[in-house]
């Protein structure tokens, strides 16, 4: 039996933002998560987060650096290399860590400062990946809740049986779920959920 989706399971030392209850924790992210509980052990005051984009790795990477009072670079293989250099120092110096978070790894993604490659090539790397069964009915879930929507079990586990698993379609499929059934004044149920699924071609008529 699978286990559901748990809220973000924060150890007692790191206190809840408001952010961190949508963060949902499950073998697609928690090696991330584990990798952020066990900072000290970084042989470098300083990290790299990557993973598809709509995964929660800036709510993850926020909710870290607000605990531990570091700082976070967002999209950070596009950020001035002259500043992201003087930040990694400036985390060695104060032991307050910097989080960066990059669609582009070392070596694929290579600063012309050679300052700075430099220390990339030393800086920790962990990754959220794509979601598992558990985080994509749990995402399925919450974006329902987030439009003041229950979606009985039958509905949930056929959308996330038959959709495309990836972050940007969960979102996107509840979107078209919702304002279909708006139009069609409709009840949220699974008859509801195939036809707007069918219409917007998430799924084929076969599904």
């Amino acid at each position: 039996m699978k286990r559901g989706p748990d809220q973000i399971a924060l150890p007692l030392d790191w206190p809840q933002s408001e952010g961190d209850t949508r963060f949902i924790l499950s073998e697609a992210n928690r090696d991330a998560f584990e990798h952020f509980r066990s900072w000290s052990m970084w042989p470098v005051k300083a990290t790299i987060l990557t993973g598809p984009r709509r995964s929660g790795r800036t709510l993850l990477g926020r909710s870290f650096v607000e605990r531990v009072g570091g700082r976070l670079f967002d999209e950070a293989e596009d950020r001035d290399e002259e500043e992201l250099f003087h930040a990694w120092n400036q985390a060695q110096d104060t032991g307050r860590p910097l989080v960066m978070i990059a669609d582009e790894l070392p070596p694929a993604w290579t600063p012309r400062l050679p300052d700075l490659k430099t220390r990339l090539a030393v800086t920790p790397i962990t990754r959220i990946n794509h979601p598992d069964d558990v985080l994509f009915a749990g995402l399925i879930q919450l974006f329902f809740a987030d439009r003041g929507l229950h979606i009985p079990g039958d509905a949930l586990r056929f959308m996330a049986e038959r959709l495309h698993r990836d972050y940007w379609t969960a979102e996107r499929a509840v979107e078209t779920v919702d304002r279909y059934a708006i139009s069609e004044r409709a009840r949220l149920s699974l008859p509801t959920i195939r036809r707007a699924l069918i219409d917007a071609r998430f799924i084929s008529e076969a599904a």
